[in-house]
């Protein structure tokens, strides 16, 4: 497929601005998605390359968050993997069913998680008792990861969330972790969509250039600052993300009116 140079440029820098949010609250989907449709890319041809620019993304802000003593390997490898697993189930899923019934449920879970940053109580650095042991943790992580291959736009937001309300970790921790399980879910996806030829390479190699850069500026902003910027942009991005699939006529949701 041809782009011109300025729709690639474009998408570039949505690319970059994708990954900064990404690497503090999740959600760059959000901006990368509807911007490769935009330019005329087929919806799966955009998830596989949006899933290319997204892991080296991720894993460029996973470097720096491991390096920096955030990450524990160890407490995650089992829900890493659950996480790898669901999310090579939903991307080969995505590649053979209509995905348009997604959209009648992720408005829902985005409000919810929304609601749940707005009247929790404020969350600090020091973790927390877990609500889940590793077993559960990995079930829900794996629930997420099926979407994330399937769709994908939130599920940063929804591994932070689990980590924080259910695993008792707090914010920054929580971030930091999610990158190492959102590679594995990254990674998962991508390898389904590579079997399945749907990939744009050289527009994803651009994108996946200007995402890691934009994850370093990100990861690097939630190390300085901690949770205090983190927390409003996680309900921002979740309020965006439902606005932006509710404004679809199609959406599932508006046959209940």
């Amino acid at each position: 497929m041809h782009l011109t140079p300025d729709i690639f440029l474009i998408l570039m820098a949505v690319a970059f601005a994708a990954g900064s949010v990404d690497a503090l609250a999740g959600g760059g989907g959000l901006l990368t998605i509807p911007a490769l449709m935009a330019a005329g890319i087929p919806p799966v041809a955009a998830l596989a390359t949006n899933k290319l620019q997204s892991a080296v993304g991720t894993a460029s802000a996973f470097l720096t968050f491991w390096r920096a003593g955030h990450v524990d390997l160890r407490r995650f490898a089992l829900p890493a993997a659950g996480a790898f697993a669901g999310s090579v189930a939903g991307a080969t899923a995505v590649q053979h069913v209509n995905p348009a019934f997604l959209t009648g449920l992720v408005p829902v879970l985005l409000i919810l998680m929304a609601l749940y940053y707005v009247l929790a109580p404020p969350m600090g650095e020091v973790d927390r008792h877990p609500r889940l042991g590793p077993v559960g943790l990995t079930l829900i992580l794996t629930v997420i990861g099926f979407y994330d291959g399937f769709f994908g736009p939130g599920a940063g937001s929804f591994i932070t969330t689990a980590l924080v309300a259910l695993g008792g970790l707090g914010l920054v921790r929580a971030i930091a972790n999610t990158k190492l399980l959102n590679l594995a879910t990254n990674i998962a996806a991508l390898l389904a969509m590579i079997a399945g030829g749907q990939v744009l390479w050289l527009l994803g190699a651009g994108m996946a250039m200007a995402n890691v850069a934009g994850n370093q500026v990100g990861a690097r902003l939630a190390m300085r600052f901690g949770g205090r910027g983190v927390r409003p942009l996680l309900v921002i991005m979740s309020i965006a993300l439902t606005a932006k699939l509710l404004a679809d006529p199609a959406n599932p949701l508006w046959r209940l009116f």
